[in-house]
């Protein structure tokens, strides 16, 4: 048996050492040996759909939101660009074209 850890993107246990990097040959992911493998502490957010959500990715608003104390909409359809996860109960922080910027739960968009 190897003592190479199995990829962190696929989980493949087919991994090869490339000089001080770990290689998988079944997705191309690269790492290196020092770097931790284990991100228990990663935030883990997934849209209406149970898509996985990544700081940067664009989403598409599945609901109308009312903008709390205010008497602006954010209508169904409104496409969000360039999103950033966090903690907390409003999970991606975003800037809304024509509203500004706001705090969604994740499980009033899905990826676009």
């Amino acid at each position: 048996m190897s003592d190479l850890p199995a990829c962190p993107e696929c989980s493949s246990p087919y991994t090869y050492e490339d000089g001080i990097q770990y290689v998988c040959p079944e997705c191309g992911h690269e790492w290196s040996g020092e770097a931790s493998v284990d991100n228990d502490d990663a935030l883990e957010v997934r849209d209406a759909n149970g898509n996985p959500l990544a700081d940067g990715d664009s989403v598409t608003v599945i609901k109308d939101l009312k903008v709390k104390g205010s008497s602006l909409v954010v209508k169904v359809g409104t496409k969000v660009k360039n999103i950033r996860l966090v903690e907390g109960d409003h999970d991606i922080d975003c800037k809304v074209d024509g509203v500004g910027p706001m705090k969604l739960k994740s499980e009033f968009v899905k990826k676009a």
